[in-house]
C-alpha cells in the first residue's frame, strides 16, 4: 500500500511506531522496521552516548529506515541532532516543535523531519518552516495529550498543509488505518498497540495490567507533572492526585535526583529543560520538577515492573487490546485487514467486522 508517507520515508507500509521512552528501544524499533513499518527510537531518556550506541545497534541488526525522536526543548537538541546527522538516520521525529534552525540543518543533511503536533496552528507552523510530514495526535493518544480527538483535530490538519499527515490517538488495527485514510492522511502512527507485542521489553506483568484495563480504566490526569497526561488509572495515580503540595514536590525531587544520576544530566541542565517546559505554560516551580519526576516514574513501570511505584502511559486504545502479537504479526495483521475492507467497498460489499 503505498502513501504519500511510504514515499517519503523508504517503508513498505504506512505505520509508524511512535518513541515512547522507556519502551521504543533498539529491539522494538528493529522489529518495527523489519516487519516493513517505520520504528522510531526514544531518545529522551538516553544519553547522548548512549543514543549514539542505540543508532549503531539497530543500524547492524536492520537495512531499513527508520527514526529517532527528539526532545526539541532540551538544552542539548543540537547535539542530538548532529549525531543523528553523523550516523545516517533516515527520520527525525519531535515531540514538540522544533526551532527553524534545527529544521534547516537536519534537512541539509538529507534527514527527513516529522515533527508530532496536537493542533492546527503548530502543524501550520512546522510545514512553514520546512517540515517534510506531520504526525497529529488526538486526545485519544497516550502520554501527554489534548483535548481534541483524532477524528475532528486530523481532518483541519489534512485541510490546512500540503505535507504528509501521519493519524494518532486511537489506532490499533487495519479499519483505523482506513478510516485516516479515508480522511486524507498518508499513514498511521500507534503507541500501545506496539507497546503490547512480544518484541516490547515491557515486562510481562505490566502488558498484562495494560490488557486487563477497560476504556474507562484509562484516564487523564495532570497530578503527575502539571499537564494533561494520558495513562492507566492505578492507586499510585489516585494518590498523586490526593497528596498535598510538600509531598508530592518532595517525591518529585527524590525521583528528579534519581533521573538525573541515570542521564547524566546536571542540575544546571535539567533545571534549564525544565524552564523550557514551562515556557508558554502556567506552571509552578514544584510541577517543572514534578515534569523533571516523570521519566523516572515511567521507568519504574517500563523497565522494572513496578506498577505500584510508577505510571504506565497508556492510548485510550488499551481497553480493546487483547493480544501480544509480534511487530511482523501485528503489521501483517493490519495491512490485510484494511486491503479486504478497501476491496470490499471497492465491490460494493459490507466493510469487514473484526
Amino acid at each position: 500500500m503505498e502513501t504519500a508517507l511510504t514515499r517519503l520515508v523508504g517503508v513498505r507500509h504506512p505505520i509508524v511506531q511512535t518513541g515512547m521512552g522507556w519502551v521504543a528501544g533498539p529491539r522494538l524499533v528493529v522489529a518495527t522496521a523489519n516487519a516493513g513499518a517505520l520504528g522510531i527510537l526514544a531518545s529522551a531518556t538516553m544519553t547522548p552516548d548512549r543514543l549514539r550506541e542505540s543508532i549503531r545497534e539497530v543500524k547492524s541488526r536492520t537495512d531499513a529506515p527508520f527514526g529517532v525522536n527528539l526532545r526539541a526543548d532540551a538544552s542539548d537538541a543540537g547535539d542530538r541532532v548532529r549525531i543523528l546527522i553523523e550516523e545516517g538516520v533516515r527520520v527525525a521525529s519531535f515531540a514538540l516543535a522544533p526551532s527553524p534552525g534545527l529544521i534547516a540543518e537536519l534537512k541539509e543533511a538529507g534527514v527527513v523531519v516529522v515533527p508530532s503536533v496536537g493542533a492546527r496552528r503548530h502543524a501550520e507552523k512546522v510545514a512553514a518552516w520546512g517540515a517534510d510530514a506531520v504526525i497529529v495526535q488526538g486526545g485519544e493518544g497516550g502520554g501527554h495529550t489534548g483535548e481534541v480527538a483524532t477524528t475532528v483535530l486530523l481532518p483541519q490538519v489534512v485541510d490546512a498543509v500540503r505535507i504528509p499527515v501521519v493519524a494518532a490517538g486511537g489506532f490499533f488495527d487495519g479499519r483505523g488505518l482506513v478510516a485516516a485514510l479515508a480522511y486524507g492522511a498518508a499513514g498511521i502512527a500507534m503507541g500501545t498497540r506496539f507497546l503490547l507485542t512480544s518484541d516490547s521489553t515491557v515486562p510481562d506483568a505490566v502488558k498484562a495490567r495494560y490488557l486487563a484495563a477497560t476504556v474507562r480504566d484509562v484516564t487523564v490526569t495532570t497530578a503527575v507533572d502539571g499537564l494533561p497526561h494520558r495513562m492507566l488509572r492505578t492507586d499510585l495515580v489516585d494518590s498523586l492526585e490526593s497528596s498535598g503540595r510538600a509531598k508530592a514536590l518532595l517525591h518529585a525531587v527524590r525521583r528528579a535526583a534519581g533521573f538525573r544520576r541515570l542521564s547524566g544530566l546536571t542540575w544546571r541542565r535539567m533545571v534549564r529543560d525544565g524552564l523550557a517546559l514551562k515556557h508558554g505554560k502556567d506552571l509552578s516551580w514544584s510541577q517543572v520538577l514534578l515534569a523533571a519526576n516523570t521519566p523516572m516514574l515511567l521507568k519504574s513501570a517500563m523497565v522494572d515492573g513496578r506498577t505500584d511505584l510508577g505510571v504506565m502511559a497508556s492510548g485510550q486504545v488499551a481497553g480493546v487490546i487483547e493480544d501480544v502479537p509480534s511487530c511482523a504479526e501485528l503489521v501483517e495483521r493490519v495491512m490485510s485487514q484494511a486491503e479486504e475492507i478497501v476491496g470490499a467497498l471497492s465491490a460494493g460489499g459490507a466493510p469487514l467486522r473484526a
